[in-house]
C-alpha cells in the first residue's frame, strides 16, 4: 500500500534496523496486548529525536498516516494500526537513550522508549523510583500517552501529576520539534504546554524525551488483606483507614474473589493467603509506606497497620469482616497477577472505568446484580484502585461460546456497560487507558461538542498531519 520509494527514503532517514516491512519482521507490533489486530505498511523505529522529527516530516509530506507505538501494552487499539495496510508504525523501542539525573531536584531526564522497569532498577540504586506502580511494563511514552494511574495513585498520583517536561515532534511538514523540557516545579508564565501531550494518545504529538518527578523509595512498608463486611462498607472503610494513617497510606485496592481465583488457578506457585483457602466474595490489599529508615523507639510499621485495623474491628459500625498483615512481596504479587490470570479464564471484554469513590461499590453491585440476567454466561472479574474511583471491570466469556461470533454481542455489552458508567454514574469510560478505536464511538458520543471542536482545533494547528488512531 505505501510506494517503495517511501520506504526506501525512510529506511535512508533510520538505518536499516531503523525500517521493518517484511511481514515476519511487523506481526508483533500490528498485534496489540488485547485481540486487537491490524496490518502495517511499515514499522520506523528512530533511536533520537532527530530521526523521529525526519520521519514524521517526510510522512506528513507525503500524506503517509503514523500511529505512534510505545511498549503496545494498551488495551483500547490505540497504538495498533487498522486493517488497511496504508498507515505506518512509529515505535519508541530504540528511543532508550539517556539518563540525565539530578538527586537534588529529585528528576530524570531520559528517552521515551525506556521501559519502567528499567528507569526503576536504575533509580533505585539511587534511592529513588519513578512512582506510578503498574502490574504491566509499559515504556515512558506510552504511559505519559494515556496519562497511566496505577496502584499507588492514591499517594502519588498518576503520570500528569509526575511529568515535568517533556520534549515533542509535531506532525507537521517540518517535524517540528517542542522543547518542553523544563525540570522546574513551579512555572505559572503562560499556558502549560506540556499537558497537551499527556492523555491524548499520541494525537497531538510524538513523546520523545521526558523529565518525570521521583521519590524516595519507601524504606519501611507493611501490608494487609481487608475483608469488607459488605460492599456498602467500602467507602466507610476508606475514610476511616485515611483518618488513622494519613500520608502513610500508599494504596487501597480492591479485587474480587472471581479475579483472585483466576490469579491463583493461572500461577499455582502464588500461595493463597486465605484461612482454609476460601477466597472471599471481594478483597482489598492496603499499604502503608514511611521513607525513612526506622528509628529507635518508633513503632514498627506493621504494628501501626495492626492497631489501626484492631480499633476499626472493634468499632460499633462493624466494617471488617476479617483482616491480616501479610508480607509485601506476597500480596503484591497477588495483585500484580490478576491481569494475566482473569486473561486466560477465557476471552476478555474489558472496561477501564472511573466512579467518584462513593459510587464505585455501587456500581459493582448493578453490574452483578444485572449482568446474569440481560448477558448469561458472562463471569465478572472486576478488580481495580478503589482509593481513587478506579475499576477495570473485566467481564469473561467462555472461548467456546458461540455469541463471540457475532460482533453485536459484545458492541451490546459495551454499549449497555458505558451507558450506565457515563448516564447514571457520570463516570469516565477510560479511567487511564486513554482513547484508542475501541473507545472513539463513545469520546463522539458523550464529549460536549464545543469541546471536541476545541480539541479537533489544537489537533490541527499543533500536528495537522495523520497522526495517532484518535479523531479528535
Amino acid at each position: 500500500m505505501i510506494d517503495a520509494r517511501h520506504i526506501a527514503a525512510l529506511r535512508g532517514l533510520v538505518g536499516e534496523k531503523g525500517l521493518l516491512d517484511k511481514p515476519a519482521d511487523i506481526a508483533a507490533y500490528e498485534t496489540g496486548a488485547r485481540y486487537d489486530r491490524g496490518r502495517a505498511a511499515f514499522v520506523a523505529r528512530p533511536t533520537s529525536t532527530a530521526e523521529v522529527s525526519a520521519v514524521v516530516s517526510w510522512c506528513v509530506r507525503n500524506s503517509i498516516a503514523l500511529i505512534p507505538q510505545s511498549g503496545n501494552t494498551g488495551l483500547v487499539s490505540a497504538s495498533t494500526p487498522d486493517m488497511s495496510g496504508a498507515q505506518g508504525v512509529l515505535s519508541l523501542d530504540r528511543m532508550t537513550g539517556g539518563f540525565e539525573l539530578d538527586q537534588v531536584n529529585r528528576t530524570v531526564r531520559t528517552g521515551a522508549g525506556m521501559c519502567l522497569s528499567d528507569l526503576n532498577a536504575k533509580l533505585g540504586e539511587y534511592g529513588l523510583f519513578f512512582p506510578v506502580d503498574l502490574g504491566a511494563d509499559p515504556r515512558l511514552g506510552g504511559m505519559i500517552a494515556t496519562n497511566t494511574g496505577g496502584s499507588r495513585f492514591l499517594r502519588y498520583g498518576d503520570v500528569r501529576r509526575n511529568t515535568l517536561g517533556l520534549t515533542v515532534v509535531l506532525a507537521d511538514e517540518a517535524g517540528t520539534v517542542l522543547d518542553l523540557s523544563s525540570q522546574l516545579r513551579k512555572n505559572n508564565t503562560g499556558v502549560d504546554w506540556k499537558q497537551l501531550f499527556i492523555g491524548t494518545s499520541g494525537a497531538f504529538g510524538v513523546v520523545t524525551e521526558c523529565v518525570l518527578n521521583l521519590e524516595p523509595l519507601p524504606r519501611q512498608t507493611a501490608t494487609a488483606l481487608l475483608v469488607p463486611s459488605s460492599s456498602q462498607t467500602i467507602p466507610a472503610l476508606l475514610t476511616a483507614m485515611e483518618d488513622a494513617l494519613g500520608s502513610y497510606l500508599s494504596a487501597f485496592e480492591g479485587m474480587s474473589g472471581n479475579a483472585v481465583r483466576a490469579a491463583l488457578e493461572h500461577v499455582p506457585s502464588l500461595r493463597n493467603p486465605f484461612g482454609r483457602g476460601v477466597v472471599p466474595d471481594f478483597v482489598i490489599l492496603t499499604e502503608v509506606s514511611r521513607i525513612n529508615a526506622p528509628r529507635k523507639g518508633e513503632q514498627k510499621l506493621d504494628a501501626a497497620l495492626e492497631e489501626v485495623l484492631a480499633a476499626i474491628w472493634e468499632n460499633e459500625d462493624a466494617l471488617l469482616a476479617d483482616a491480616f498483615v501479610g508480607p509485601p512481596s506476597e500480596l503484591w504479587a497477588l495483585r500484580h497477577v490478576l491481569s494475566e490470570g482473569v486473561k486466560h479464564a477465557g476471552r476478555l471484554i474489558a472496561f477501564d472505568l472511573s466512579f467518584s469513590r462513593g459510587d464505585i461499590m455501587r456500581f459493582l453491585d448493578r453490574m452483578k446484580a444485572e449482568i446474569p440476567q440481560r448477558f448469561p454466561g458472562i463471569t465478572i472479574c472486576d478488580f481495580g484502585h478503589v482509593g481513587d474511583g478506579g475499576v477495570h471491570l473485566n467481564l469473561v466469556v467462555a472461548k467456546d461460546d458461540p455469541r463471540l461470533a457475532d460482533e453485536a454481542f459484545e458492541a451490546a455489552l459495551r454499549e449497555w456497560v458505558f451507558s450506565v458508567c457515563v448516564e447514571d454514574f457520570q463516570g469516565s469510560f477510560s479511567a487511564e487507558h486513554a482513547i484508542g478505536r475501541k473507545n472513539q464511538s463513545f469520546y463522539d458520543r458523550y464529549t460536549p461538542a464545543k469541546l471536541r471542536r476545541l480539541a479537533a482545533a489544537l489537533k490541527a494547528e499543533a500536528s495537522p498531519g495523520p497522526l495517532g488512531s484518535v479523531a479528535f
